[in-house]
């Protein structure tokens, strides 16, 4: 395996399997952001490329990274006992430069994001976040770092939006997820099923799913299983019409959890904190493509 640089069809670092084709393409200079999985000969990841070239943009495809807030905060306001500061959707770590580099016996890439004077002023805690992304024969698996070198608690949330590419919204749909859900649209508990009917009109929804979930792409044959680990196992679904993608999204928390207290993680002074999650790709006879409908 090897990690190089491309130019084509835009800047970025290309870490690629040494059999099979399987590939990861980042710009950590973007926000750690894995821009592209190829896997088993398909690309897996949608990108809206016009949008990418425009910085001032936020970037729509990918698979941005959530921190220290999955959502936002009410009024963007975070109130500490250091002060109350502004912290916008997402947190910023989506927004600044990472490290790059790849693993010690070339089985995948680390991406580094440490404190920062731009960080201090909207989150006042030292941190050390690590993203390691390991090429599998059909699958990525992640692995999070989160380590407090400071001498207080360090309060946060995490979550990964990543962009799934489907042939097309209609023909998209999930199974995994539980009868309950919350829908962000509303703001209000909802029943599931009736909202991912809804996948082309556009969904937003979190729910606490008690194993795998899959995203079916019935017109391609295919599926992609979000395999996590608690307490990275609050998944987030997401489309954005007439963008034929869906974010299927591991969170810890859902919103607001550093005001409400809700599913907050914290991490002791000199201690890491680690999270995990797995996407698997199903092809063939391991994807079920009957319509449910």
């Amino acid at each position: 395996m090897s990690l190089s640089h491309r130019t084509t069809p835009y800047p970025h670092w290309e870490f690629s399997a040494a059999a099979g084709g399987d590939l990861l393409r980042l710009v950590p200079e973007r926000g750690g952001l894995l821009s592209g999985w190829r896997c088993n000969g398909r690309e897996l990841l949608y990108l809206d490329e016009a949008r990418f070239a425009d910085p001032a943009l936020s970037v729509r495809g990918g698979m941005p990274v959530l921190f220290p807030i999955c959502g936002n905060l009410p009024a963007d306001q975070l109130p500490l006992p250091q002060g109350t500061f502004t912290l916008k959707q997402h947190g910023f770590a989506r927004d600044l430069p990472w490290d790059l580099e790849e693993l010690p016996g070339g089985e995948g890439v680390r991406l580094t994001l440490s404190d920062s004077s731009a960080s201090q002023a909207m989150f006042p805690f030292p941190f050390r976040l690590q993203l390691e992304l390991r090429l599998e024969p059909g699958a990525l698996a992640i692995a999070v770092e989160l380590h407090n070198p400071g001498v207080d608690p360090l309060p946060f949330a995490f979550g990964l939006h990543p962009y799934f590419a489907v042939t097309s919204l209609a023909m998209a749909s999930l199974e995994g997820l539980p009868e309950s859900c919350f829908d962000h649209s509303t703001m209000v508990p909802a029943a599931t099923a009736p909202l991912l009917e809804r996948l082309e009109q556009g969904v937003d929804l979190l729910a606490q799913p008690a194993g795998p979930v899959r995203l079916l792409d019935r017109q391609a044959g295919v599926a992609l299983e979000l395999q996590a680990e608690a307490p990275f196992d609050l998944a987030v679904v997401w489309s954005d019409p007439p963008r034929s993608m869906v974010c299927l999204e591991p969170w810890t928390a859902p919103r607001g959890a550093l005001v409400s207290g809700e599913r907050r993680l914290e991490v002791a002074p000199g201690h890491t904190c680690r999270l995990a999650c797995r996407y698997q790709l199903l092809e063939g006879a391991e994807v079920s493509t009957e319509d449910p409908g």
